[in-house]
């Protein structure tokens, strides 16, 4: 299969007016083709965006331990342009986390759409002072022996955490040289922070949003992070974050730190209505999905709606798709196989107008899903 006379966003994250070469879903070259293929002037193809954290969509919930569910996910997510991401789950007991980790052990392999890394674990190793939206009876300290007992079920390729729980220096050695750790839903100060990304802690779930902020004197969890060399998660709807301080994350983070993560749960692309995240009824108007108190709960967001929303508020589109695709590639160990159009790599491709406005065509391992 060739796709030819389009603008790609190449190798190197550059724009290069070329045809793109694919055989048995890989990539196998990036340059002028000879032989007839399919015309897609007046196209951009970009890599295939990554979801690394993501609850649900399209009234399915990772979590409610029904492979359909997770296949729903899969189905959506490459209508919007995502070919690969990571079902992740709420605070729960285990034994629901274990229905849940199943049913997403079930699909993987044979996924409608968007294909599956593995689980993310928001949770249970949270604050409850900065809970948000996740169920404070199902907090727990951390506990290596579960997230072992996890793995078993289905690959996991991040853990959330709280830095400031008891435990959590153990916790960090004996875990963070498998898996990702991920600072999360914290309220620790900047120095307990800086003593976790010591320790090992290499990502962050969804900067500025369930955590310590940055002030004066205090940088608090987020101006630890934004310190570090650790990657950042951010929600890029426009309601979780300001747009001023996105441009300034995104700034400070550089071409390399920023993951752009949707936080999707059920709702999303649905109306307006009362769903579930996590056991608890949300809320959903006006593009934002909330706790009856108020607290927001996930979003109804979505990869590509992020991606145009931060090209409007101008951050530059190549450090956009960058944020969409490489980065949370990288951040799970999987930039080998996806995330970028290299030779070798799968063909995950998402085809764009020119103005990068529209869906044409997404592929997910070379075949075409729409």
């Amino acid at each position: 299969m060739i796709l030819k006379n389009a603008v790609l966003c190449n190798t190197e994250f550059q724009w290069q007016q070329t045809d793109l070469t694919v055989e048995n879903g890989r990539i196998t070259a990036v340059g002028p083709a000879h032989e007839p293929g399919e015309d897609f002037s007046g196209c951009s193809i970009l890599p295939g965006m990554i979801d690394l954290h993501i609850h649900g969509c399209a009234g399915a919930d990772v979590s409610c331990g029904d492979p359909q569910a997770v296949e729903a996910v899969s189905r959506r997510l490459a209508a919007c342009g995502v070919t690969s991401f990571c079902p992740t789950t709420m605070t729960l007991p285990e034994e629901t986390l274990a229905r849940s980790l199943r049913s997403v052990a079930a699909v993987m392999g044979k996924e409608p759409g968007a294909y599956i890394h593995g689980v993310y674990l928001e949770g249970p190793f949270l604050s409850p002072e900065k809970k948000g939206a996740q169920a404070a009876e199902h907090l727990q300290l951390p506990n290596a022996a579960l997230i072992r007992r996890l793995q078993a079920l289905c690959p996991v390729r991040m853990v959330a955490l709280a830095p400031e729980l008891p435990g959590s220096t153990a916790f960090l050695q004996e875990i963070a040289g498998e898996l990702p750790v991920s600072i999360a839903h914290t309220a620790a100060d900047g120095a307990c922070v800086r003593r976790a990304i010591d320790a090992g802690a290499r990502h962050a779930t969804h900067l500025f949003n369930a955590m310590t902020g940055l002030s004066t004197r205090e940088p608090g969890a987020v101006g630890a992070i934004l310190d570090s060399g650790v990657t950042a998660e951010l929600i890029c709807d426009g309601i979780h974050i300001c747009d001023t301080t996105l441009r300034l994350a995104f700034r400070l983070l550089g071409e390399d730190r920023a993951v752009v993560i949707s936080d999707a749960m059920m709702a999303a692309g649905l109306p307006d209505g009362v769903y579930s995240l996590g056991g608890q009824t949300v809320y959903t108007r006006d593009g934002a999905a909330r706790l009856a108190d108020g607290t927001l709960a996930g979003s109804v967001s979505d990869l590509f709606n992020e991606f145009r929303h931060l090209c409007a508020i101008g951050i530059p589109p190549l450090q956009a798709i960058r944020a969409c695709s490489i980065n949370p590639a990288r951040v799970i160990g999987a930039d080998s196989e996806t995330g970028s159009l290299a030779p070798g790599k799968s063909a995950d491709l998402l085809v764009l107008s020119e103005d990068l406005q529209t869906i044409r065509a997404v592929y997910v391992r070379g075949q075409r899903i729409i």
